[in-house]
C-alpha cells in the first residue's frame, strides 16, 4: 500500500495560510482602490497564490532532503541571478531589483535568495556540528569565516542594487540561526561590538559631516541613511496618511473596499495600514492574534524536531518572518523606520509569495517528519 503521509498537512498551519490569502487578497482589493490604474492586483494575488500552493505540493512531493543535499547549486544558482540582475535588471524607483519576464512580471531574485540562504546556513550549521562535538576557538573561528563568506557574498550583490532591507533579513537570518545552533556566546559579543562601532561612524559621520560622508559611502547610501532616519520625525506624507487611515478606521474600520485617505504604496509597505483602516481595532487585533499563532505554531514546531538541520532551517524561517511582521507592522504605525519591508503572505508580491510558500512546503514536510518520529 503505497505510502501518502508525506503529503499530510499540518491542519493549522495550513488554515492560517488559507487566512492569509483571503486577507490578502480582499485587502489588495482594497488598496488598488488608491491606485490611480486598475493594474487587476486581485487577479495577479490569486495566481501567485495558486501557483503557491501548487509549489507547496511539489516540495512536499521531492522532499526536504533534495533540498538539503543541493543545497550549494541553489546557492550558485542564487548568486549568479543578483550578479545578472546588476546588468539585466529593470530600475523601479532607482533600485534594479528585478527581472522583467514578459507575460509574467516582475521577478526580484532576493527574494528566494532569502530561502536559499536558510538552506545553505541550514546545510552548513549541521556538517559543522557534526563533524565537531566540542569544536575548539580555531575551528569556530574558521568555520564563521565561510559562513561571513556564504552571507557576504549575496549581501553586497544586493545591496548594490540596492536592497538594504533584505540585506538586513540576510544578517538575522544569519544571526538567529548562528545563536540556535550551540556556539559560543563571545563571538555574538564580538561582532555587536563591531556593529555598534560601524554604525557609530556611519551615524556620526552623517550627522556631523555630510560631505566626508559622501565621500566615503557615496550619495545613494546618504540618501538610504536619510530615509532609514526620516522616520523619527514622524512627518513624511506617507507615514502621516497611513498613520492617519489607522486612526480613523476605529474599532470596527469603514468596511471593505472603503479607504478615503490616500498614501504610497497601499499594496505592499502600507498594506496594513489598509487592513485596520477598512476592519478597524478589533480586525487588527484578529490579524495579529492569526500571525502570533502562526508563529507560535512554528516555534512548537521547532522544539518538538528531532532533526538538528530541521531546527536550523525552522529557526531561520521563525527569525525573518517575526523581523518581517515586526518591522512591517512596527513602520505602519511609526515605531519603526520605513525600509519597504512588506508584510508576510499579507502584501502583494509574487516573488515574495512563492519565496513563503516555498517555506510552507518546508515547514509540513518537517511536520510531517515530527509525526512519523513520534509514531
Amino acid at each position: 500500500m503505497k505510502n501518502t503521509s508525506k503529503y499530510k498537512v499540518d491542519i493549522g498551519l495550513f488554515l492560517c495560510i488559507v487566512f492569509f490569502a483571503i486577507i490578502s487578497v480582499v485587502t489588495i482589493g482594497s488598496a488598488e482602490t488608491l491606485l490611480q490604474e486598475n493594474n487587476h492586483l486581485i487577479i495577479r494575488q490569486i495566481i501567485w497564490y495558486s501557483i503557491g500552493f501548487i509549489i507547496i505540493y511539489f516540495i512536499m512531493f521531492i522532499g526536504n532532503h533534495f533540498l538539503y543535499k543541493n543545497a550549494w547549486i541553489l546557492y550558485i544558482i542564487g548568486v549568479l541571478s543578483l550578479i545578472l540582475l546588476l546588468f539585466f535588471g529593470t530600475t523601479i524607483n532607482d533600485a534594479k531589483c528585478w527581472f522583467k519576464i514578459p507575460g509574467i512580471g516582475n521577478i526580484q531574485p532576493s527574494e528566494f535568495m532569502k530561502i536559499i540562504l536558510i538552506i545553505i546556513l541550514g546545510r552548513l550549521i549541521n556538517d559543522f556540528k557534526e563533524k565537531y562535538n566540542n569544536p575548539t576557538i580555531k575551528q569556530e573561528f574558521i568555520f564563521l569565516l565561510k559562513v561571513f563568506l556564504v552571507v557576504g557574498i549575496p549581501s553586497v550583490l544586493t545591496f548594490l542594487e540596492p536592497d538594504t532591507g533584505v540585506v538586513l533579513i540576510y544578517l538575522l537570518i544569519t544571526f538567529v540561526m548562528l545563536f540556535i545552533s550551540g556556539i559560543r556566546y563571545r563571538w555574538f559579543m564580538l561582532v555587536f561590538g563591531l556593529f555598534i562601532t560601524v554604525i557609530g561612524f556611519i551615524l556620526i559621520t552623517y550627522f556631523f559631516n555630510n560631505d566626508l560622508f559622501i565621500k566615503i559611502f557615496g550619495s545613494s547610501f546618504f540618501l538610504r541613511v536619510d530615509r532609514l532616519l526620516d522616520w523619527s520625525n514622524g512627518n513624511g506624507y506617507q507615514l502621516e496618511n497611513g498613520i492617519t487611515s489607522i486612526g480613523t478606521g476605529g474599532l470596527l474600520g469603514y468596511g471593505i473596499n472603503n479607504t478615503p485617505i490616500y498614501f504610497p504604496e497601499p499594496q505592499t509597505d502600507f498594506i496594513f495600514a489598509v487592513f485596520s483602516n477598512n476592519f478597524g481595532f478589533i480586525g487588527s487585533l484578529g490579524l495579529i492574534a492569526l500571525i502570533t499563532y502562526f508563529d507560535l505554531r512554528l516555534i512548537k514546531l521547532a522544539i518538538e524536531s528531532p532533526n538538528n538541520i530541521n531546527k536550523y532551517i525552522i529557526s531561520g524561517i521563525i527569525g525573518m518572518l517575526i523581523y518581517q511582521q515586526l518591522q512591517n507592522i512596527g513602520m505602519t504605525i511609526g515605531i519603526m523606520p520605513i525600509t519597504g519591508i512588506t508584510l508576510p503572505f499579507i502584501s502583494y508580491g509574487g516573488s515574495s509569495l512563492l519565496s513563503y510558500m516555498i517555506m510552507a512546503g518546508i515547514i509540513f514536510n518537517i511536520s510531517n517528519e515530527n509525526i512519523r518520529y513520534r509514531n
